[in-house]
C-alpha cells in the first residue's frame, strides 16, 4: 500500500493572503520590485487539468489583485511531444476559466535564438562544454543524492573545441543523441541538479512553430528561467517539485548576469477518487478506459467542462483550497460542493424521468392538454416561469410507488394520494401487471379541485413526485458519470496490483429517459437541474433528433452516505 498525504475532508474559506502574497507584499515594501509580472507556463504535450486551474489561479489572481500583468506563456521546447492540438486546447481551457492574458501571448521556442547566444556565453566563460556520454553513461555518473558524480571525461574541452562543437551540433552534423552540451557546475553537490546538467540535446524533429529551423533544442531547466528573464517576470510561482531545481535557476541567471526574478514554490493539487498525471491519462485514454482527454469522468479542463462545471465553480473551488507550502489532498466533495452551489443559483430546473413508468389518470377528459406554470429556479425571482403541458397519461419514476411500501415510505401507493409537482393531487386505484408480474401501468384518479397541487379543503399529502406528461414528452439519452475510480485513493492496492484494478465498475451508467418538450434544440453546454435527481448538461453529441445530457454531479454527496454506512458497519 502506498503511503498518501491526509486528507483535507473539510476546506474553509481561506483569508484574504497567504504566504506567496506576503513574501510579494514584502517584496514591494523594501523595494525589491515595484511591481508585480506574473505567468502561466504550460508545455503543450497534453490536456490542462483541474491541477493546473489551481496553479493558473494563483498566477492570474495574484497579477489582478496587485494590479500586475499577466502572461501566457506555452514552454514548448520538446517538439517530439508538443503539438498544435494541445496549443489550441489550452488556449480555450485559459481563456474558459476566466483569465485574461490581453495581447501577451508567448512561447518560449521564440526565444530560441537568444538562449542559444546565452550558451555560448556560458561555454565561452568555460562554464559549458560539448560532452560525447549517452544518456545512459550521464545518469550512471552523476551519481545519487548519497554518492558523489564523477566527472565526465570531456569535462575539460577548451573552450574553441566546445564552440566548434556546439556550432556544429546547431548545423545538424551531429546524430541524435551524439552529443550534448552540459553546464560546468559540480559533480559533488549535494543538490544533483547542479551536477553538469544537460542543456541541450540533439533531435532532428519537427518544431510546431520552429519547422526545421533547428535540431538542437533546450532542456526545460535551462530554458525556465530565462524565458521569465526575458518577460519580466517578477514572480515565478511554480509548483513544489521544483524547488530543489531553483539553485539551478539561480545559477544560470547569475552567471549569464542578466535580470533575475524570484521564484517562489507552492503545493500542487491532488483530489480523491482520480488521478492527475498526463502519463495516466495517456494510459486510461489508449487502454480505453475512458473515451478521451475530455471524458468527463477525468479531472481535465476539457472533461470537467463537458461534464457541466462551470468556470465560477472552478474559482470557487481554488479560492476554498488556498494556497500551502505543503502537499495534502482535497477531498472532491469540496469540488462537488463548489458546482452544487453555482448551478443551484443559476440552473433551470425541469422534469425528467430516468425510469418511466406509466400513469393513466382514468377520470381525466381524453385528448386534454392543460398547461401549468412551473418555477425555473425558486433561487432567482427573475428567472421566471415555463409552460409544462399535462395529459390524461403520464410518466412517473418507478421508484415512487410501492405496491407494498415500506414503514415511512409516503410517495405514491394504492389508495394513497400524492401532488404532482405543480399540477394536481392523484390517487392510485388500481396496478396493472404484465404476464410476469410487473408492474407496466398505473391507474389514479385526480382531484380537480386541487389545481397547482393544494388541496381546497387543507388536507395534507406527504409526497411531492415530478412528472412528465407521455405524449408531449421527449425521449433523451443521460450519461450518468460517477467516480472514476472507487477508493479514495486510486494507488492503495494489494500486491500484484495496479490503479488499474480500483476503476469503478459503475463510473458511467447509460439510460434513456422522458424529459420535458421545453428543452427541445438546447445547445451543447447548456445546463438544468433534473428536479429531485441533480444537474446535467448537454452533451457535445447531442443532435436535433437526439438530446443527449451528462450529470454534472449529484444534488447531494452519495459518496458521504456510503462511507458513512460502512463505517457504521464497521468495515
Amino acid at each position: 500500500m502506498n503511503d498518501t498525504p491526509d486528507i483535507t475532508t473539510e476546506v474553509d474559506r481561506p483569508e484574504s493572503t497567504d504566504f506567496i502574497r506576503e513574501i510579494i507584499k514584502q517584496d514591494l515594501a523594501e523595494g525589491k520590485f515595484d511591481r508585480v509580472h506574473t505567468r502561466f507556463p504550460p508545455e503543450p504535450n497534453a490536456y490542462l487539468h483541474i491541477g493546473h486551474a489551481k496553479a493558473l489561479w494563483i498566477d492570474y489572481g495574484i497579477a489582478l489583485e496587485f494590479g500586475g500583468k499577466f502572461n501566457l506563456r506555452f514552454d514548448d521546447t520538446n517538439p517530439t511531444r508538443e503539438e498544435q492540438e494541445f496549443v489550441d486546447a489550452i488556449i480555450e481551457d485559459v481563456r474558459w476559466v476566466g483569465a485574461d492574458w490581453e495581447n501577451r501571448l508567448f512561447f518560449g521556442s521564440d526565444y530560441f535564438e537568444q538562449m542559444y547566444q546565452w550558451a555560448i556565453d556560458l561555454i565561452k566563460k568555460g562554464k559549458a562544454y560539448v560532452c560525447d556520454l549517452t544518456s545512459e553513461q550521464v545518469i550512471e555518473m552523476r551519481g545519487a543524492p548519497t554518492t558523489i558524480g564523477e566527472n565526465s571525461p570531456y569535462r575539460d574541452r577548451g573552450i574553441e573545441e566546445n564552440l566548434d562543437l556546439f556550432g556544429r551540433m546547431r548545423a545538424g552534423e551531429f546524430e541524435d543523441g551524439a552529443r550534448t552540451l552540459r553546464a560546468k557546475i559540480d559533480m559533488t553537490s549535494p543538490n544533483v541538479y547542479l551536477r553538469d546538467p544537460v542543456m541541450y540535446r540533439i533531435r532532428h524533429a519537427e518544431h510546431h512553430r520552429q519547422g526545421d529551423k533547428w535540431c538542437i533544442y533546450p532542456m526545460y531547466d535551462w530554458a525556465h528561467g530565462l524565458e521569465d528573464s526575458i518577460e519580466g517576470i517578477t514572480h515565478s510561482l511554480c509548483s513544489l517539485e521544483y524547488e530543489n531545481h531553483r539553485p539551478l535557476y539561480d545559477w544560470f541567471l547569475d552567471e549569464l548576469g542578466i535580470y533575475h526574478p524570484r521564484q517562489i514554490e507552492f503545493a500542487r493539487l491532488n483530489l480523491t477518487y482520480t488521478v492527475m498525471s498526463k502519463r495516466r491519462f495517456i494510459e486510461l485514454v489508449d487502454g480505453g478506459y475512458v473515451s478521451g482527454y475530455d471524458d468527463p469522468r477525468l479531472p481535465t479542463l476539457a472533461g470537467l467542462r463537458r461534464r457541466g462545471y462551470t468556470p465560477e465553480a472552478i474559482k470557487d473551488f481554488c479560492s476554498r483550497i488556498g494556497v500551502a507550502k505543503v502537499e495534502s489532498v482535497v477531498d472532491v466533495a469540496v469540488l462537488q460542493d463548489c458546482v452544487r452551489g453555482h448551478l443551484n443559483k443559476t440552473s433551470q430546473r425541469v422534469m425528467a424521468v430516468m425510469d418511466p413508468l406509466k400513469v393513466v389518470i382514468v377520470n381525466y377528459p381524453e385528448g386534454q392538454v392543460e398547461e401549468f406554470d412551473a418555477i425555473n429556479n425558486p433561487e432567482d425571482p427573475d428567472a421566471g416561469t415555463r409552460k409544462v403541458p399535462f395529459t390524461r397519461e403520464l410518466y412517473i419514476e418507478r421508484d415512487d410507488f410501492r405496491e407494498e411500501p415500506p414503514p415511512k415510505y409516503f410517495r405514491l401507493a394504492p389508495g394513497r394520494e400524492v401532488r404532482l409537482r405543480s399540477a394536481y393531487l392523484i390517487k392510485c386505484v388500481d396496478v396493472v401487471k404484465d404476464s410476469n408480474g410487473e408492474i407496466i401501468e398505473l391507474h389514479c384518479t385526480y382531484d380537480p379541485e386541487t389545481r397547482g397541487g393544494d388541496a381546497p379543503d387543507g388536507r395534507k399529502v406527504k409526497a411531492t413526485l415530478h412528472w412528465v406528461a407521455a405524449e408531449t414528452s421527449l425521449e433523451a439519452e443521460v450519461r450518468l458519470y460517477d467516480h472514476l475510480f472507487a477508493k479514495p485513493n486510486p494507488d492503495e492496492v494489494e500486491d500484484g496490483q495496479s490503479y488499474f484494478d480500483n476503476l469503478n465498475p459503475d463510473s458511467l451508467q447509460i439510460r434513456t429517459c422522458r424529459i420535458e418538450p421545453g428543452v427541445t434544440g438546447a445547445a451543447p453546454g447548456t445546463r438544468y437541474q433534473f428536479e429531485r435527481q441533480g444537474y446535467f448538461c448537454v452533451d457535445t453529441d447531442s443532435t436535433a433528433d437526439k438530446l443527449v445530457f451528462n450529470r454534472t454531479v449529484t444534488l447531494r454527496d452519495t459518496w458521504a452516505k456510503i462511507e458513512k454506512a460502512m463505517r457504521k458497519g464497521g468495515r
